[in-house]
């Protein structure tokens, strides 16, 4: 995953990879290595969204 990856960047890169799925453009070998990639990602976005709603919170507490 890049240095500087931003919560925009992993779902337009996890977009991707669905389309190519989808529309049946990828081969099985780099079928496993997307996956891989596609669940690094959900990760990151998850943790992003979970860091942004407490951030929220904090701010709303106030």
């Amino acid at each position: 995953m890049e240095k500087e990856m931003t919560y925009e960047k992993a779902v337009k890169q996890l977009e991707q990879i669905v389309a190519k799925i989808e529309n049946g453009e990828m081969d099985i070998d780099s079928l496993a290595k997307n996956l891989k990639t596609a669940k690094s990602l959900v990760e990151y976005c998850k943790n992003k969204l979970t860091e942004t709603e407490e951030e929220v919170k904090k701010c709303l507490d106030m």
